[in-house]
C-alpha cells in the first residue's frame, strides 16, 4: 500500500497517485468535507465566488477546475442573477460521476480534464475558480500557466485553499486537529487507509500565501492578492489577467 510520504513532490507519479486517492474517496467526499471543516467550507465557497467578480459578465462562461463533486461550481451557477455557464473540470472522473445528480438541470457542464493540460482553447473563459485542489497539482507553475492561458483579458482566477494559521495559539490547535483528529475521522468514514493522512501532509508541503501570490504573478497574471479566512485556516487568492 502506498503511503502519502511516498507521494512525489512533482511529476507524473504524483499526478497518478493523487488521481487515485480522489477517485477512491469520491463516495464519501461531500460528507467528509462538511464534517471535517465543521461546515465552514460552505461559507468559504460563498466568499470565493463573491471574489470572482462574475457580476461584471453575468452571462459569461466560467471554469471551475479540480471541481470534485461540484460544490464550488454550483455556488456560482445558483447565484440569483447569474445567466452564464460553468464548466466543471476534474481529472478524477468518479468525483464527477458521484456529484452528477447535484448538477442535473443546472448551468454546469462536467468535463473530465487535467488542470495541467486544460482541454480548452486560449481565452475561453470570463473567470475561473479552484477550491481545495490547487495544492494537489503535480506542477503548480504549469497549472497557473494553464489558467492564465484559458482566461480572457481582465478575467479573474480565484483560488480557495488551506493554509497555516499565522497565530501560534491558533496554529497549535489547528495542527492538533489536522494531524491527530482529522485523519482518524477521515479513515473511519471514508474507509480509505491513508487518504486523510495525505491531506495534512499536502498542506504542510504547500507554499504559503505570499509565495503563492508570487507564483501567480510569475505565471503571467497582472495582479495577485489574498486574504485569510477563519484565523488563517484557509485563504482566498485573487489573480487578474
Amino acid at each position: 500500500m502506498t503511503h502519502p510520504d511516498a507521494i512525489p513532490e512533482r511529476g507524473a507519479d504524483r499526478e497518478k497517485q493523487v488521481q487515485t486517492i480522489f477517485s477512491e474517496i469520491a463516495p464519501r467526499y461531500d460528507l467528509l468535507n462538511h464534517v471535517l471543516s465543521l461546515n465552514i467550507d460552505r461559507a468559504w465557497r460563498r466568499k470565493a465566488v463573491d471574489a470572482l467578480g462574475w457580476d461584471r459578465a453575468p452571462d459569461g462562461r466560467y471554469l471551475d477546475a479540480c471541481a470534485g463533486t461540484y460544490d464550488l461550481a454550483l455556488e456560482l451557477a445558483e447565484r440569483e442573477r447569474f445567466g452564464g455557464s460553468v464548466v466543471a473540470s476534474d481529472f478524477a472522473q468518479p468525483m464527477l460521476v458521484v456529484g452528477q445528480p447535484k448538477v442535473e438541470g443546472r448551468r454546469v457542464a462536467p468535463v473530465c480534464g487535467d488542470t495541467l493540460e486544460l482541454p480548452f482553447p486560449d481565452a475561453a473563459f470570463d473567470g475561473a475558480t479552484v477550491g481545495f485542489g490547487i495544492r494537489n497539482l503535480a506542477d503548480l507553475d504549469r497549472g497557473f500557466g494553464e489558467f492564465r492561458r484559458v482566461l480572457r483579458p481582465g478575467a479573474r482566477l480565484v483560488v480557495l485553499e488551506f493554509t497555516t494559521p499565522p497565530n501560534r495559539l491558533v496554529n497549535a490547535g489547528y495542527q492538533f486537529y489536522f494531524n491527530r483528529i482529522l485523519p482518524v475521522i477521515g479513515r473511519v468514514v471514508s474507509g480509505h487507509p491513508w487518504a486523510y493522512t495525505y491531506l495534512p501532509e499536502s498542506v504542510k508541503r504547500f507554499p504559503g500565501p505570499d509565495e503563492l501570490a508570487s507564483k501567480l504573478v510569475g505565471a503571467g497574471f497582472a495582479t495577485a492578492d489574498y486574504r485569510l479566512l477563519s484565523f488563517g485556516i484557509a485563504a482566498i487568492h485573487v489573480a487578474e489577467v
